[in-house]
Formats: structure tokens, C-alpha cells, sequence
């Protein structure tokens, strides 16, 4: 079965050879670039049951460019003699090739086993969860610095907390909701002057009960 398998690859990579050597190359590249540029193709498969490998990947070391391999295993993608192709995928271990500096020709087919590659976890340790009472004894019994506990009475007192609470910037939701109801007052009074409150006689009543609550006091 292995036998036949590597045929046939044999044979599609015969085939994507054949493909390449028809395609017409530029009439005005200079010799030099179209000497060193090489048509590598190929096939991914694994090593231990010559099954095609799918999405892996074909990586051109330090160029910043490569290919995938299709549902079949089968790449294509050009090169320069010289450099190095990094073959990866999930599950497998990297394996790297050169193309020879001394090639002759313009194309290089690859048939690319790799080795399933193994990663041992660290062991999890499962705990049971602690009753109540073993919070509230480890709670209770759990020792804090003076500084810090000093540290955090000041972050939760209340004048503390408004302080913070003024100066955070308004969240997701606080924003749109902002937002949407700044476009409603705009489209609303649309065409016309929006209205003063010095005229309000509800905006009046409620400054005179905020007067008489002695909000506006100031506080020691």
C-alpha cells in the first residue's frame, strides 16, 4: 500500500513538473534573477502512514513569505537557490530544507515526511473546594501588613471612591448611551434654538429644593 501511495505522489509531482516547465517565462527577465528563481513544489505527508498532510505550512526563513499545502498535501511556491524552507504543522516536528546554490534548472519537487511530535503537559492537581468555615478560619487568620492594610482602608473610603469614580473614563455602554442621547437633543431641536433653563420654572423648583436640602453647602 505504502508502495503505491509513493507512485502515485511520484506521479502528481511528475505531473506538477510537467505543469511548470510549460509556463512561459518573462521575455525581459535579465538571466541572472531568472537563473537563481526556482519553482519548488511538492508533498507533505506523514511518516508513519503516508497520509497527506492538509493547511501545512511552507515557510521561507527570514523572508517573511510561504504557502499552505492544499486538502492533498500539495505546494507550490517560488524560490531563490540558497534559501531555507521551514516545513511545520500542529502535531508534527519542523523540518527544514536548502535549495542547492548548484541547482541545475529551475525546479526542485520535494516529498516532505514528518514525525508526530509529542507534548507532554505539566500534571494538574485537583483540590477539593474548601468548606465555608475553612474560608472564614483562613480568612480570619490570614495576616496583612499595617502599610497595606492602612493602604487599603484609604482606596475604600468614600471620598476616595468618588474621586476615583469622577475620573474614569466612561465605559462601552456609558459612551453610546452618551452619544445617542446627544444626537436625540440635537435632531429634536433641530431648526429651532434649544431651551434655557433660566426660563424653566421645573429647573427653578428643583435648584430652590436643592437650596433648602443645603446641597450646595460646603462640606468640611
Amino acid at each position: 500500500m505504502k508502495k503505491t501511495l509513493i507512485l502515485l505522489t511520484i506521479g502528481i509531482l511528475g505531473l506538477l513538473g510537467n505543469r511548470a516547465q510549460a509556463q512561459q517565462k518573462p521575455p525581459n527577465t535579465p538571466n541572472i534573477y531568472r537563473d537563481s528563481v526556482v519553482q519548488l513544489y511538492g508533498v507533505i505527508m506523514t511518516a508513519d502512514s503516508l497520509k497527506a498532510i492538509p493547511f501545512a505550512s511552507v515557510i521561507v526563513n527570514k523572508k517573511g513569505r510561504g504557502t499552505i499545502t492544499n486538502n492533498d498535501g500539495i505546494f507550490s511556491i517560488a524560490v531563490i537557490k540558497g534559501e531555507n524552507i521551514t516545513f511545520s504543522c500542529i502535531g508534527f516536528k519542523d523540518r527544514s530544507i536548502v535549495i542547492p546554490r548548484n541547482l541545475e534548472g529551475n525546479q526542485y519537487s520535494v516529498i516532505q515526511l514528518m514525525i508526530n511530535d509529542t507534548h507532554f503537559l505539566p500534571a494538574t492537581i485537583l483540590k477539593p473546594r474548601p468548606t465555608r468555615a475553612q474560608f472564614e478560619r483562613d480568612f480570619v487568620n490570614a495576616r496583612v501588613d499595617d502599610d497595606l492594610y492602612e493602604t487599603a482602608k484609604k482606596n475604600t473610603s468614600e471620598t476616595q471612591k468618588k474621586i476615583i469614580l469622577a475620573s474614569l473614563p466612561r465605559d462601552g455602554k456609558e459612551a453610546v448611551g452618551a452619544s445617542l442621547n446627544n444626537q436625540a437633543s440635537k435632531y429634536y431641536y433641530s431648526g429651532q434654538l434649544p431651551p434655557m433653563n433660566i426660563l424653566n420654572p421645573a429647573a427653578w423648583k428643583s435648584f430652590i429644593n436643592s437650596w433648602k436640602r443645603g446641597d450646595y453647602k460646603s462640606k468640611k
